[in-house]
């Protein structure tokens, strides 16, 4: 059973949430957080899978709350946003979360994408990655940790994790470097442990920061 908190400072729009997530057979509500600070304390009550973290709710924004959250290992945080170009968004990926949808994503969408972020996969189409990058490219002053050291990283594993940084899905990379997709899923293990990514969603940034793959290149490459 895949346990589900729901963060939101509307009440009507968390219980259509809630009355969503019940009506599927292996997934349940455990708790519902009005405040950023509420969710905090209730994800570390609760323990739950998943965590749907709306940005802007009083006390504590979402993005602290989700960097908060996410400074230990526990949930997965998926993001839910009205507008799909909400500039947090970014900041809420920085923090630690595993991706976003827009809050009209239609119900068997969203119940798909609870399934995606507790499988520890992350939720970034080439869009959203696309849209990462230019917010990333946008920020050049934005204080930053240090760039992941690729040193311990094969050249395989850096093939894999430029695919990653241009949205590929698995089985596009697989296809790609003609891999079985079973391959590639230990190679974006071995990553994830190598530059302490908590999902695709890190590796991403990882992949940017490092100077590993740039914007330049993700626009020129062919798919």
């Amino acid at each position: 059973m895949i346990r589900v908190l729901i963060a939101d400072d509307q009440a009507l729009l968390r219980g259509s949430f809630r009355l969503l997530v019940d009506t599927a057979p292996d997934l349940v509500t455990v708790a519902e957080a009005a405040t950023g600070t509420e969710a905090v304390a209730l994800a570390a009550q609760e323990h739950p899978d998943v965590i749907l973290m709306d940005i802007r709710m009083p006390e504590m924004d979402g993005i602290e709350a989700t960097r908060q959250i996410c400074a230990t290992p526990g949930p997965h945080v998926l993001i839910l946003t009205t507008f799909d170009l909400d500039a947090y968004v970014y900041s809420a990926l920085r923090a630690g979360a595993s991706g976003f949808l827009l809050k009209d994503t239609p119900p068997d969408d969203l119940l798909s994408a609870i399934h995606v972020i507790a499988a520890g996969d992350a939720l970034l189409s080439p869009t959203i990655t696309r849209r990462l990058i230019a917010e990333f490219t946008r920020r050049p002053t934005a204080p930053h940790p240090p760039p992941p050291v690729l040193a311990s990283t094969t050249d395989r594993e850096r093939e894999v994790l430029t695919l990653i940084a241009r949205g590929l899905s698995n089985t596009e990379i697989a296809t790609h470097l003609h891999l079985s997709p079973a391959t590639v899923k230990t190679h974006i293990g071995r990553l994830l442990a190598k530059l302490h990514a908590r999902d695709r969603a890190q590796l991403v940034i990882a992949a940017y920061e490092s100077g590993l793959v740039s914007i330049r290149a993700t626009k020129d490459e062919p798919r």
